[in-house]
């Protein structure tokens, strides 16, 4: 059922979702959470996909926040509230609105959103594209106990990771960051199968891809060996190689779907590594409303790398060998090492442990 609200007001939005919800027979609210998608108009339709498919699994109110940005002049100083109220099949599990922001309201989205959120219930809010740097203190942010953002879409990815981490604060996360727990996963669990020391990992991958660099800064962090980013065409990440001191572990995905696992001194194996689809990403990541310690920790450790290794920028050509490719953008030998020398170390313990 579709309720279409023009100039309205946020009371007569709930009054809406009331009318919808006894219309179809399910004047309860038994909904989870609240889901705050702040995005454009051209990313709208995708994201509202992915929510209520991820809805399922987690029955929640979505409101989708568009702020549509007048070219008059004259549009501009007009304050207008259009809605959209969905419920029954055309929402998956739960409630959506669609709310398009017109003039000055477009600055006080956080008054439209605050009246429409569950009473009693987790806010969780998700940029799928044009993330605030510091997404605590935006106004929409403030509302929520879990912020969701997605470096991949940022034009440097890898300067969006670093601003990630200076404006850290308990319950951030980012999609970059879960596309890379399958990975961390299987490494963790190879590692419980060896009774050995890790000694060196190279993390090999497509070129500014921040999911990459998020692995390479976790394994660092968790194993305090020294990391090696190297460069591949993809898709995505294609490789973890470790030298341990029992021989080599790889974790191969060449084709972005099927990995071979390998261990030295056993059979090689075959394991589903599929690049999973946005539904699926925001949905784990709806699973969990505490912080992600172990996120921000690797976070943080490849920040500070990259702050005393060499000058990197995003904005470098790709370049047709790996030494070169590796000095002008990843974030490899200088980004991610081990403590310096005198620095204390952490224990080099055999497992990495997964999210």
């Amino acid at each position: 059922m579709k309720i279409d609200l023009t100039d309205t007001t946020a009371s007569k939005i709930n009054k809406a979702l009331v009318q919808g919800r006894r219309a179809i027979g399910t004047p309860a609210v038994g909904m989870v959470l609240t889901l705050v998608i702040v995005t454009d108009e051209e990313n709208a339709y995708d994201a509202l996909k992915a929510a209520n498919e991820a809805s399922r699994e987690h029955p929640s109110r979505t409101l989708v926040v568009v702020k549509r940005v007048s070219r008059s002049p004259r549009d501009r100083t007009t304050s207008r509230l259009d809605a959209e109220v969905r419920v029954g099949a055309d929402a998956g599990t739960g409630e959506t609105v669609i709310l398009r922001l017109y003039g000055e309201v477009v600055n006080h989205a956080q008054s439209v959103v605050l009246p429409l959120l569950l009473p009693d219930a987790p806010v969780v809010a998700w940029w799928p594209v044009n993330a605030p740097l510091d997404p605590a203190n935006d106004p929409l942010g403030a509302l929520a106990q879990r912020r969701v953002t997605d470096s991949y879409t940022a034009e440097a990815p890898v300067r969006e990771l670093n601003a990630r981490a200076d404006a850290y604060t308990p319950g951030d996360t980012d999609l970059s960051w879960t596309r890379i727990t399958p990975w961390r996963s299987m490494l963790a669990a190879a590692l419980d199968q060896v009774v050995c020391d890790v000694q060196g990992v190279e993390v090999e991958g497509e070129e500014f891809n921040p999911s990459c660099e998020l692995l390479a800064m976790w394994l660092a962090d968790r194993l305090s060996v020294p990391v090696k980013r190297s460069l591949s065409s993809g898709p995505g990440l294609t490789a973890v190689r470790m030298r341990t001191s029992c021989g080599p572990i790889v974790l191969d995905r060449a084709d972005g779907s099927l990995a071979t696992l390998s261990i030295h001194g056993q059979p090689d194996r075959a394991v589903a590594l599929k690049r999973r689809e946005t539904a699926e990403l925001i949905a784990e990541e709806l699973r969990r409303l505490d912080p992600d310690d172990t996120y921000a920790s690797a976070l943080r450790f490849g920040v500070d790398r990259l702050g005393n290794g060499a000058e990197r920028t995003d904005a470098a050509e790709p370049s047709g060998t790996e030494e070169a490719g590796a000095s002008n953008a990843a974030p490899a030998q200088d980004a991610v090492r081990a403590p310096e020398p005198g620095a204390p170390e952490k224990d080099r313990s055999k497992k990495a442990a997964a999210k």
